[in-house]
């Protein structure tokens, strides 16, 4: 598998791409943001491993422009370490977050993880569903249509519909989604699957601030209503 490692610390390029390079992962490695957004648009990549703090374009502003054409995975690695940091890097599309110093094992062991997550197919979903508000899951294709116009979901809000779609109606806690999207050793806290289901909405929703089919069950979670039953 391809990986784009954007990141201007050439000790820590270097290591990490050695890591990379010894699971048999190929990885070619951008100092800036410019050249990381050429690279990523002139070649495909399985999974992009990007450095918050660069030189000119930075890290979020990356994210953002991968997000309008690519679901790709991102794991952002960063020396901020504040939940608000965090939340805004899901925010705006990132599977992932590492914060510095780390070691090269766990980021290796983070992007399997990752990579893990959005190619298992265990969902039990029909390969296309639609419903009459307009919206379609084609598991198939793992894509997502609203009115045949395709919606640029993430991997982990493909996961997260998904995941709520299996059962419409039944509602699901912050913990049980984050143990489906990130997994059982995610350690951080629970109110990132609030980013990813605000992100969603906006995608999805008619009006995002009235949500009429991801439901909030306020103290419990979230459920899937398809057919915007009140």
């Amino acid at each position: 598998m391809r990986i784009l490692l954007v990141d201007d610390e050439k000790n820590i390029s270097n290591v990490l791409k050695a890591y990379l390079q010894q699971e048999g992962f190929h990885v070619t490695t951008a100092v800036n943001g410019l050249v990381a957004l050429t690279l990523f648009k002139e070649n495909p990549y399985d999974l992009v491993l990007l450095d918050l703090m660069l030189p000119g374009l930075t890290g979020e502003e990356i994210c953002k422009e991968i997000r309008k054409i690519s679901a790709t995975p991102i794991i952002m690695l960063t020396a901020k370490v504040e939940l608000e940091d965090r939340i805004q890097g899901f925010n705006i599309g990132a599977d992932d977050y590492i914060s510095k110093p780390f070691s090269p094992r766990e980021v290796v062991a983070r992007v399997k993880a990752v990579l893990r997550r959005t190619t298992l197919e265990t969902s039990p979903l029909a390969d296309i569903l639609t419903y009459d508000n307009g919206l379609a899951i084609d598991n198939s294709r793992h894509e997502v249509r609203l009115h045949e116009k395709v919606v640029p979901l993430t991997p982990t809000e493909f996961k997260i519909l998904c995941a709520l779609a299996k059962y419409p109606g039944r509602v699901y806690s912050r913990g049980q989604l984050v143990e489906i999207v990130q997994g059982h050793d995610f350690g951080g806290d629970e109110r990132v699957i609030d980013a990813h289901i605000k992100k969603l909405r906006q995608k999805i929703e008619a009006v995002p601030s009235d949500p009429k089919i991801i439901l909030t069950v306020y103290g419990i979670g979230y459920k899937f209503n398809p057919h915007q039953e009140e």
